[in-house]
């Protein structure tokens, strides 16, 4: 099994293809032994997985994956180790969930209007019916044979000043981390070359996250070369940052990183599991209990 947690997951409790359980167990056939789950702005895929990681003996790190809006652009921020009932963590990703269902309506409307009709109906049937983000419309576009693939759909219908953009209007930086930090996790800048900053941007967003309390940085990740791994490890020891990994997986009809296969940190990096021994036996402990 890979010695390398799988720290970036996600489920159809928010816009994976895989259920919750089937994720696990997927993990667990992987290789993985220490797995996150981290949808997007929600918590909600949680206890079913957990009751699978506990069957399958891995264990199961509780995460989210939250929308930020920083310097007029979109970013997203990893909570790992969170308490899922944290009433703070749930007030801010309630806000989250509700922008999300009105952006999708908007959208919706919007591809109407180019006379793509049923867009948003096409794309709650392919979501778990509270959260729709993006990929379900791209995925109902690519079925009805719109665009080739979900890489053509956010290149022609869902990118600045295409057919189907909703600017986001998502939670602050600042008051992210506060959230993930009030419920007992670990804030992550979430696969930080896909943003494609300059050196001079991505220190200063590297350094405002740390001054709120934010403590690691994705290194290794689903959509980073082996470039951009090192790039970012550097990035991380000069902020101070720990390094994460995760493969950001979405489920086997999207072309990033399988499960399991994860590659190493870069040398030099401190990476974020390297104080966990504690909280790993405990949740070990735990899933012992629960079986």
């Amino acid at each position: 099994m890979t010695a390398i947690p799988d720290l970036h997951t996600h489920s159809t409790a928010s816009d994976g293809t895989l259920s919750p359980t089937d994720l696990v167990a997927r993990a667990a056939s992987a290789g993985v032994r220490v797995l996150a789950l981290t949808d997007h702005d929600t918590t909600a895929g949680l206890e079913e997985a957990r009751r699978e990681a506990n069957a399958q003996g891995i264990v199961l790190v509780s995460g989210v994956e939250i929308s930020v809006t920083w310097g007029e652009r979109t970013i997203h921020v990893v909570g790992l180790g969170v308490d899922p009932e944290n009433a703070a963590l749930q007030q801010g990703l309630a806000g989250l969930l509700e922008y999300r269902s009105w952006r999708a309506e908007e959208i919706g409307r919007r591809l109407a209007k180019q006379g793509i009709e049923g867009a948003y109906e096409g794309a709650r049937a392919l979501s778990n019916g509270t959260l729709i983000g993006r990929t379900h419309f791209a995925r109902f576009l690519v079925d009805r044979r719109l665009a080739k693939d979900t890489a053509d759909v956010f290149k022609h219908f869902l990118t600045t000043g295409k057919p189907g953009y909703v600017a986001g209007r998502w939670a602050s930086l600042e008051a992210t981390v506060g959230w993930i930090r009030e419920a007992g996790g670990q804030a992550v800048v979430a696969h930080p070359a896909r943003y494609g900053m300059t050196r001079t941007r991505v220190q200063r967003l590297l350094g405002e996250f740390r001054e709120h309390g934010g403590v690691g940085v994705e290194v290794v990740t689903g959509s980073h070369s082996r470039d951009d791994a090192f790039t970012f490890a550097r990035h991380a020891r000069e902020q101070r940052l720990l390094a994460s990994a995760g493969s950001d997986y979405h489920g086997p009809i999207y072309p990033w990183l399988e499960l399991g296969r994860l590659p190493s940190l870069p040398e030099g990096c401190t990476p974020i599991w390297h104080d966990w021994p504690e909280m790993v036996n405990e949740i070990a402990a735990h899933r012992t209990a629960a079986v």
